[in-house]
């Protein structure tokens, strides 16, 4: 009997567009914030992003707001 493992980066998630729990594949990325050049460096922040499997649907949610 074979079974299919997650890896650590893939979770089942509810996923909006779908209407149903789906695998998703869930990643951690720092992105800017700021618009302006002079403080573009300052103002990293880590976002958590997840991607369904299933439809392709992208979400990311500021870590800091979760």
């Amino acid at each position: 009997m074979s079974k299919s493992q997650s890896t650590l980066t893939e979770l089942t998630e509810y996923c909006e567009e779908c209407g149903s729990r789906t695998p998703h594949e869930v990643s951690i990325e720092l992105k800017t914030e700021s618009k302006k050049e002079t403080n573009r460096a300052f103002s990293r922040e880590p976002y958590r992003v997840t991607k369904c499997r299933a439809c392709g649907d992208e979400r990311a949610q500021r870590m800091n707001d979760a």
